[in-house]
């Protein structure tokens, strides 16, 4: 029996310890972590450690929202976590959001942590339409926001299509407008190119500047109803309490700054906005659930603390935070102007060693296309140099044919000279024989006619023998011896001799010098005739040997001639011969 107490202390006492913690995940932005909580734990020490984690000290801006069926509520910072009418499955999922909005984000900002959840938030209120956006404004903090994610603008790395994937503009604008993506990311991209330099943190600060200006920025919207029944919307915002039309969410009916309203009393579900100015009506409005009610008076009171806090002075805690956050921020600045100069140097050097690169690279190609250009120039040097070997041994060939043909050329100069000069002698042998034959022509002609001469002296001595002999007869009928001396003494003395006998009567003509002279004529023609002929022999065979020397285009129209006899076989001797 008391074992059995004892073992059910035992379990009652581990399920103590089991109970005593539990597990949450909290949601942020751009992150999700998981912490192990104490039951006892308030709102309190949850948000302080989600704080302290993310490294944020602006923390009044922030809180944990959770979800209770069709509404979301806020974690309150006095109460224990697990008395919140909270999900108790664990992890127990809070989303750690913005829960106040900053009049002027540059001012009141001081962390970039606390910038940069704002930034995301705001984004995704615009990109879910919670926000209303112009398109013209969605495209330019669309630029603001590729800035912030992907630096400055590089024409090399940031090429068409890169913004493919991103989304930066709400449905309705792009449903708007009939255009494709390219013709969004261009115009995107064209503005995006203007942001060169901004850091993250800027680009951020910028986007938040802008969005700040649009109407739904910041504001809690809540169905409410009038006294008169009147379906209308609260705003809640950083600068006051706004009535709309529950069709017209930009522009108030009704608006209550902060700094005009005297109290806001809360009573089961309705709601009480008193104005300073007693005059004014005090403006009474109901809401359709409970839970909505402390909603709007939790956000009522958190934005008029803010409200008021911002017209007071700074407290020492926000002044050592902006002091540490400029301090941080010149610190970060001369970093960054350091970095800009040590960018600024190394793309220097980069463009140096690019440069260098290229040069090397050109250099390289240079010195490659000179070994090629050497091997092709040893490959066409061997090549010459077997060129030149056969040019040589072709140009000692040449040489010797040269030599050759020189010393065949002297020979024919010789040849030819010779030629010219037994041509020359030959024509003057032939000129000598034609002149002998001209001489012997002339001497036979000569001695032809002495000849003719002498045959007509003959003639006529015979004739004057006969008329002698006849008058002899005459006389030796009359006187032998008278007869006789008278005409011895009678004869010329010129006249040859001539003997008698006185038996016979006979006449002995003498002439040897006549038969001697006949004698020599005919022997010196036979001879003329064997000389001319010889003569022939040897100018025909000259002929032959310098014909094959002979250059036709020089020929004179005489020695056409000539060879036109010559082949006709007419020659002076054919002409002597026939005369």
């Amino acid at each position: 029996m008391a074992r059995a107490l004892a073992s059910r202390m035992g379990l009652s006492a581990l399920k103590r310890k089991q109970t005593k913690s539990f597990s949450v995940r909290i949601v942020t932005m751009d992150a999700e972590m998981e912490f192990s909580c104490e039951v006892k734990w308030k709102g309190k020490d949850l948000f302080d450690l989600v704080c302290r984690t993310v490294g944020l000290r602006e923390s009044w801006f922030f809180g944990l929202q959770y979800n209770i069926k069709d509404t979301v509520a806020w974690l309150k910072m006095d109460k224990k976590v697990l008395d919140h009418d909270v999900c108790k499955e664990e992890p127990i999922t809070f989303n750690f959001l913005a829960k106040f909005y900053p009049e002027n984000a540059e001012e009141e900002l001081v962390q970039e942590i606390t910038q940069h959840l704002f930034f995301l938030q705001v984004k995704k209120e615009i990109l879910d339409e919670e926000i209303y956006c112009p398109p013209e404004a969605s495209v330019l903090l669309a630029s603001y926001a590729v800035q912030a994610k992907y630096g400055d603008y590089d024409p090399t790395a940031h090429k068409p299509g890169f913004l493919a994937r991103e989304e930066l503009l709400p449905k309705r604008v792009i449903n708007l407008y009939q255009m494709t993506p390219e013709m969004w990311e261009e115009r995107i991209a064209a503005w995006y190119a203007e942001h060169r330099g901004r850091t993250r943190d800027e680009a951020e600060m910028e986007y938040l500047k802008i969005a700040q200006d649009l109407e739904m920025y910041g504001v809690n919207y809540f169905f409410i109803r009038n006294k008169k029944g009147t379906s209308l919307l609260l705003g809640v915002d950083a600068l006051g309490l706004h009535i709309y039309d529950p069709q017209n969410k930009l522009t108030p009916k009704i608006s209550f700054p902060w700094n005009e309203i005297r109290n806001i009393s809360y009573s089961d579900k309705e709601f009480a906005i008193k104005p300073l100015d007693k005059k004014i009506e005090v403006f009474k409005f109901n809401s359709s659930k409970l839970r909505v009610n402390k909603l709007i008076l939790q956000l009522c009171i958190g934005n008029h603390d803010l409200f008021m806090r911002r017209r007071r002075g700074d407290s020492l805690e926000v002044q050592q935070m902006k002091s540490q956050a400029r301090e941080e921020k010149a610190r970060k600045q001369m970093e960054r102007q350091r970095l800009a100069r040590e960018k600024q140097l190394r793309e220097e050097a980069e463009r140096a060693r690019d440069e260098l690169e290229r040069r090397l690279h050109q250099l390289q190609d240079e010195a490659q296309m000179a070994n090629e250009a050497l091997l092709r120039s040893e490959e066409t040097a061997e090549l010459l140099h077997e060129k030149a070997q056969i040019a040589e041994e072709e140009a000692k060939l040449l040489a010797q044919k040269a030599a050759e043909a020189e010393q065949e050329m002297q020979r024919i100069k010789v040849t030819s000279i010779r030629s010219e000069q037994e041509k020359r002698l030959m024509e003057q042998k032939v000129l000598e024989a034609e002149m002998l034959a001209l001489k012997m022509a002339e001497e036979s002609e000569r001695r032809a006619k002495e000849a003719e001469h002498l045959k007509q002296d003959l003639q006529e001595a015979r004739e004057s023998e006969r008329r002698a002999k006849h008058k002899l007869l005459e006389i030796t009928s009359k006187s032998a011896y008278t007869t006789t001396n008278s005409n011895a003494n009678a004869l010329p003395t010129d006249v040859p001799s001539f003997n008698f006998s006185g038996d016979n009567l006979t006449f002995d003509f003498k002439d040897t010098d006549m038969k001697r002279l006949s004698m020599e004529i005919e022997k010196e023609k036979v001879e003329y005739m064997q000389k001319s002929k010889n003569l022939q022999e040897q100018l025909n065979e000259l002929k032959t040997e310098i014909e094959s020397l002979k250059l036709k285009e020089r020929e004179t129209p005489l020695d056409i001639l000539h060879n036109e006899n010559a082949d006709k076989g007419t020659s002076k001797q054919s002409t002597i011969k026939k005369v």
